[in-house]
């Protein structure tokens, strides 16, 4: 981060499958935060399928200091309806403290990589759009899922939705940043690089060489992440 001159980074957790690994996670993260206060913003790993476990494991993470949960990889079928037993009482716990909710997104298209994975737009907007208090952060601009922001219907229902631009490099032309701030607006859009899959400072170089706007690339280096996280 000082080689890069970046003031803050979220720092997030893994997908873990067990418990007590998610855990070791969290209390590492809330460590961390602890001791740079000022310089990292910490998102806790829940296993949801653990029932009163996860939320008791949600709740003291928030206590802790976390600013919510990330980056969550469920499979589509554990976030089908069927499920909502499990996550209403995890949606409630993350609107009742203005928390996010970071998801890992994939493409439904194009070439595969190491990650890539099947938790695509049609798999996450219908969650999305029954939990509508639910502050949702999508990963890697979602997987694509701000061009369905041409549908009246579908901006409406992602209007509780951010989305960062993680690994923005090696899934798409430079162009989606303005191509998203049309779409959806640019207070929509929250700078990542995927570090440490990439330097911040290329992540950084890429946006800066589109020459933005003072304003827009202000809002998406930090400043709609502050107002997400209540900074």
């Amino acid at each position: 981060m000082d080689n890069a001159s970046i003031d803050m980074s979220i720092a997030c957790g893994f997908a873990w499958s067990h418990a007590e690994l998610c855990r070791e996670s969290n209390d590492y993260i809330m460590e961390s935060v602890a001791r740079y206060p000022e310089r990292l913003i910490g998102l806790a790993v829940i296993k949801p399928e653990d029932g009163r476990d996860s939320i008791d494991e949600l709740e003291r993470c928030l206590r802790g200091g976390l600013r919510g949960l990330g980056e969550l990889r469920p499979h589509p079928t554990t976030i089908d309806i069927a499920f909502d037993n499990i996550w209403t009482p995890i949606v409630k716990t993350l609107a009742e403290h203005r928390s996010v909710c970071l998801f890992h997104a994939s493409e439904p298209v194009g070439h595969a990589y190491p990650g890539k994975e099947v938790i695509t737009p049609e798999v996450l907007y219908p969650f999305i759009a029954r939990h509508p208090k639910l502050r949702v952060l999508l990963a890697h601009w979602g997987g694509g899922m701000p061009f369905y922001g041409l549908m009246p219907e579908v901006k409406k229902v992602l209007s509780n939705t951010w989305f960062d631009s993680a690994a923005s490099s090696y899934l798409y032309d430079a162009t989606i940043y303005r191509q998203v701030a049309d779409l959806m607006g640019e207070d929509r859009i929250l700078f990542g690089s995927d570090y440490p899959l990439m330097p911040q400072s290329r992540a950084l170089a890429e946006i800066r060489r589109l020459s933005l706007k003072t304003t827009a690339e202000a809002a998406i280096l930090g400043g709609n992440a502050a107002g997400l996280f209540g900074l």
